[in-house]
């Protein structure tokens, strides 16, 4: 299977993104916005990175670039070393909402990227792999309407696995499913990771989800943003949740964030 592979895969499976010294601003005519201030930021291949911070301070904006569909007001975003000008298949973002064609069936939802790419006939079989490996391959043939929130988003992680992405970029992907839905979801994040090889970044406002999953943990500041933190988490998957070390770490990033450590 094209995506199974070990997190010991060449690193072309993945890419380095570095943030340069970016800010960015919304808006003109006297009443531009700010919302990124002077980010530096550099993301190793294969890695897995959380940013946390207050709503509306930029992090979802900090993913529209590195995804190519912005571009920076002064600073630069580079993927191994060039600058991101475009969106491109190997970096993906998936948002909060799965966002799936409701006339489509799951399979053909999977295929959109293929099928914009002109690769549909050449990569076909892919799409079974990818919702194998989703644990989707049942319901191939079912409509949006008939999945659950957890089997919506698995889709949405589907059509963007079905690209072989080198970032998969994360815009809260689980904010709106339910507790246990979410934690599932959150396992089966982790297994896709190590086993596809990619980079990752997740914007998330769940301080334990940062930990559970992120090899390091960005705190920004309120808006505009700035970096006001760095957590490198040195526990081995998969994490517990009463780890002393990471009850530990969720206490300090609250403090950071200007939570109660009671929360």
């Amino acid at each position: 299977m094209a995506l199974a592979l070990s997190q010991d895969a060449p690193a072309s499976r993945s890419i380095a993104i570095d943030v340069k010294k970016v800010s960015h601003r919304y808006g003109g005519d006297g009443k531009e916005l700010q919302v990124l201030d002077d980010i530096s930021l550099r993301i190793e291949p294969g890695e897995f990175v959380a940013l946390l911070g207050p709503s509306g301070c930029g992090k979802s904006t900090l993913l529209r670039l590195a995804a190519g569909l912005e571009t920076a007001t002064s600073g630069d975003v580079l993927e191994d070393g060039r600058p991101i000008r475009a969106p491109n298949p190997d970096r993906i973002l998936v948002f909060q909402e799965a966002t799936l064609f409701p006339w489509r069936t799951v399979r053909a939802n999977v295929a959109t990227g293929l099928e914009a790419r002109g690769l549909i006939r050449e990569r076909e079989h892919h799409i079974d792999e990818v919702l194998k490996l989703v644990k989707l391959e049942g319901f191939a043939d079912f409509y949006p309407h008939q999945l659950s929130g957890g089997m919506a988003q698995r889709a949405a992680l589907a059509r963007a696995l079905v690209n072989d992405p080198k970032l998969l970029l994360l815009d809260e992907p689980f904010g709106k499913l339910d507790s246990l839905t979410r934690l599932r979801m959150q396992n089966e994040l982790l297994d896709l990771w190590k086993s596809a090889a990619f980079t990752a970044l997740l914007v998330t406002h769940d301080v334990e989800e940062a930990l559970l999953l992120a090899d390091r943990v960005i705190v920004f500041s309120d808006r505009p943003a700035s970096i006001v933190a760095e957590v490198r988490v040195e526990r081995p998957h998969p994490r517990r949740r009463d780890d002393a070390e990471l009850v530990a770490l969720r206490g300090s990033l609250l403090e950071t964030l200007g939570i109660s450590h009671d929360v």
